[in-house]
């Protein structure tokens, strides 16, 4: 026994030294994590130790022993992880439609209800004339991961992302770059507050969708210490109700939109209507609709821009 583990093999280091099997140990992580009061127990330690492995979570069970520095290492994660520190901080990755982005402190970190919005853009795209490279914009884009994401999936788009907070900033940056590498069609960069009436001049009247997952958290929130305690509060908070920065850039959306493009954008569960209402009363939108994310709460919000002439689009 090690630790109240069974051991038995030997290590592929050599030198005799036991080998431990990994079940157990994943289950007391699973407890472990479970008593911190960590939502997803198992789904975090097995995606921990796979980590530490270099596999993908489901091919765990082809690894049944492990050696004892590899069990150290998992278990000081785990001890990481009880603290609340988001998993995606301790792995450096997460995930957005096809591709991973490096994410870490000074970051907001995707969530996986992001990717119905962005699923929603690409079932869009796919309605455009094929003939036609699309032009995308994201606004706070973060960690890149929405713009990225598109690019990754649409290698005919012309996408821009903009982004005000200098560290998420440099976080877009390098993926930007690691996208680059992995051969993926570069994105445009931009350092600008998406409130600013002068933003992308060159682009206003010709974006086909406008994407964002905005600030929108209202001020004074319970949040969950993976939240609270790590992401950016400046890629949280938005005034009492959650809507000051979305009310400040849906005029730099009707301004960006062509007629007939579209926009998506992620709200608190609290304020779907609002922005509904939002949009549907400037006048400048048409086909607003409110959609749910998988656990059926109010997710974001999308609506076409009006013709030119200010009525409906086709």
């Amino acid at each position: 026994m090690t630790d109240g583990v069974p051991t038995t093999g030997k290590s592929r280091g050599g030198a005799g030294e036991p080998r431990i099997a990994l079940r157990p140990a994943l289950n007391e992580a699973v407890e472990t994590l479970r008593a911190a009061g960590v939502h997803s127990p198992r789904a975090d330690a097995e995606q921990l130790a796979a980590h530490l492995l270099g596999i993908e979570r489901g091919r765990l069970m082809l690894v049944p022993m492990v050696e004892p520095e590899l069990l150290a290492a998992f278990r000081a994660l785990i001890d990481q992880r009880a603290r609340r520190i988001p998993l995606q901080h301790l792995t450096g990755l997460a995930a957005m439609g096809e591709i991973d982005l490096a994410v870490g402190p000074g970051v907001f970190v995707p969530r996986p209800e992001t990717e119905l919005l962005f699923a929603w853009a690409l079932a869009h795209l796919e309605t455009l004339p094929h003939d036609h490279a699309p032009v995308v914009v994201d606004l706070c884009t973060g960690s890149g991961a929405l713009a990225l994401a598109v690019a990754h999936a649409r290698p005919d788009a012309e996408v821009h992302a903009v982004e005000l907070d200098p560290e998420a900033l440099k976080w877009a940056r390098r993926n930007a770059d690691d996208r680059i590498e992995a051969g993926d069609t570069a994105i445009t960069l931009h350092a600008a507050d998406v409130t600013d009436s002068a933003l992308l001049a060159e682009l206003i009247g010709r974006v086909d969708v406008v994407l964002s997952n905005p600030p929108y958290i209202p001020a004074g929130a319970e949040l969950e210490p993976e939240v609270s305690h790590h992401d950016p509060h400046l890629a949280l908070f938005s005034g009492a109700d959650g809507l000051d920065v979305i009310r400040a850039m849906v005029p730099t959306i009707a301004r960006l939109l062509r007629p007939g493009g579209a926009t998506a954008i992620e709200h608190d569960d609290t304020n779907g209507s609002s922005l509904a209402a939002l949009l549907m009363n400037r006048g400048e939108f048409d086909e607003v609709v409110e959609h749910p994310d998988l656990a059926g709460k109010p997710r974001f919000v999308t609506a076409r821009r009006t013709r030119a002439d200010g009525r409906a689009s086709a």
